[in-house]
């Protein structure tokens, strides 16, 4: 029964030509199936705060998105306005470049601003990019995430060169402990993947298939 694992899926969609049927579809179809979030570009937070208002379905937006290489200054601005427009959950992508020059202070400042610019508002999930990390800097991220208490760790933004494995979502559960969500994002296409997952120990699972994968089928996109 794929249904089960409705209310563990972020509804996502964000490419860069989306129309706002396709936004509304989006609404219509996590509305009907119950997932967890619809998680979408800024651009549409107010539209989805609208057509989800009364349901269940949280609103999900991007912060940072897709590079993870704009200012802190920035990401704190797009959290703050994604959440007066009506977003309850906030995905921002780590400054990948910091990490890898093992300037922890300036990731962890990075974090920790967008959590404090949540301010329990919304969740904070923090994206990673695993793709394009060695262990040891998954490691970094998943310990500098948990140090600025970001609510969730996630793999991927589905826009780089490659989306989550079963490792790299077991590696990350085992670092961050019981207590913060793993959300395994890009690739994620049927039902077996989504086990899988959460086998490994994710608690969330972004995809742009979700109704593919309740309905026992197996999707062609990316994320």
């Amino acid at each position: 029964m794929t249904k089960k694992y409705a209310s563990l899926i972020d509804h996502t969609l964000l490419k860069a030509d989306t129309t706002k049927t396709q936004i509304t579809t989006l609404c219509e179809e996590a509305k009907q199936y119950q997932f967890a979030s619809v998680c979408i570009n800024p651009t549409w937070v107010k539209t989805c705060a609208t057509l989800l208002q009364g349901s269940q379905v949280a609103v999900c937006t991007v912060i940072g998105f897709p590079l993870g290489a704009t200012t802190t200054a920035n990401k704190v601005f797009e959290t703050k306005d994604a959440i007066q427009n009506g977003a309850t959950e906030v995905d921002m992508v780590i400054n990948i470049g910091a990490l890898k020059d093992k300037d922890d202070e300036q990731v962890l400042q990075d974090i920790k601003a967008v959590v404090e610019a949540a301010n329990k508002q919304a969740l904070v999930k923090v994206i990673i990019e695993t793709c394009l990390l060695t262990e040891e800097e998954k490691v970094r991220a998943c310990v500098l995430s948990k140090q600025a208490g970001a609510d969730f760790v996630k793999t991927s933004t589905g826009f780089s060169t490659g989306g989550a494995t079963v490792e790299d979502v077991a590696l990350m559960r085992k670092t961050v402990g019981e207590h913060i969500g793993v959300k395994a994002s890009g690739g994620v296409r049927n039902a077996e993947d989504v086990a899988l997952m959460i086998q490994a120990g994710a608690t969330r699972i972004g995809a742009s298939s979700g109704v593919a994968i309740v309905s026992g089928d197996t999707a062609n996109s990316s994320y």
